[in-house]
């Protein structure tokens, strides 16, 4: 199976992540806004010529899950990291509160058939961690789906870690290769976020009162992500937690995962046989005879 790269934002596999360990700034002595800029493009570069190699062999998947406090840059970064991908070989999902379907089954049910098939990259803007994170902050939501929760325990949170794990080696097993990033953002950023959605009138759409409701829960939001995160990092599904103050350094961090990631599955064009050269002998003979 796929063995995570190195990096200083990967999660370590022995449930120790702690947020504290995590800056959400960049590095002080890194690269430049324009040279995140630059760098950026030079992946994209890369990337694009990645997704065609993987479209084309056919062999694995590509699954990118992305989780945050609000106002962190999921889509922005969604759309800067691949905007040079073929939408031929890609596609994209942002999962929203659960509908009246989708509560009749488990809870990673309907992330199932919005899975990526062997060839294309997938992206999942949220996810079935959402039912380890924003339920678990707001547990009342079990009720839709007919939990009582009287059985709310830490036996049931280690039952839904446990389900995820199963299912995220199951999907390794199988040639998915997964990525899982948590974009870091502060809570002084968010704020000054929030306000610029407010005070800027081509943002205001971006406006959300709820989100201001929610940020009262900031400090349980920062226990389960780290929860989530030190339960379900593992080599065959790392979790990465990208520092997110900072855009552009956030955007760039993100491509070079994903390259590296890319890179290291060996990737190649698919090789004629001698059956299938002898075959386009004939049909070039055919064509120049025409």
């Amino acid at each position: 199976m796929f063995e995570a790269i190195p990096s200083p934002y990967l999660a370590p596999f022995d449930g120790k992540f702690r947020i504290k360990d995590y800056s959400t700034a960049s590095p002080k002595d890194g690269l430049s806004k324009h040279e995140c800029k630059k760098r950026l493009q030079e992946l994209s570069v890369s990337l694009s010529d990645l997704q065609r190699v993987l479209y084309a062999q056919s062999e694995y998947s590509l699954l990118l899950i992305f989780q945050a406090i609000d106002a962190a840059g999921k889509d922005s970064t969604v759309r800067a990291v691949m905007d040079s991908v073929d939408p031929n070989g890609c596609q994209a999902y942002s999962f929203q509160a659960p509908n009246s379907e989708e509560l009749k089954h488990d809870f990673i049910w309907r992330t199932v058939n919005k899975l990526p098939p062997h060839g294309r990259i997938g992206i999942f803007n949220r996810s079935y961690y959402e039912e380890v994170l924003i339920v678990k902050v707001h547990p009342e939501l079990l009720k839709n789906q007919k939990i009582n929760l009287s059985d709310i325990n830490k036996t049931f949170w280690n039952n839904r870690y446990e389900s995820i794990l199963d299912h995220e080696k199951h999907l390794a097993r199988n040639k998915t290769v997964i990525l899982k990033f948590w974009l870091n953002l502060s809570r002084k950023e968010q704020k000054r976020r929030f306000l610029s959605r407010i005070d800027e009138p081509q943002k205001n759409w971006k406006f959300c009162t709820d989100d201001i409701n929610e940020r009262q829960y900031w400090d349980d939001y920062m226990q389960v992500y780290q929860t989530a995160i030190a339960n379900t990092s593992r080599p065959w599904a790392p979790w990465y937690a990208i520092p997110a103050d900072n855009k552009p350094y956030m955007r760039m961090c993100v491509a070079d995962i994903i390259v590296a990631t890319l890179r290291s599955l060996g990737l190649n064009y698919p090789r004629l046989g001698p059956n299938e050269f002898k075959e386009f002998k004939k049909m070039r003979e055919l064509l120049e005879n025409e």
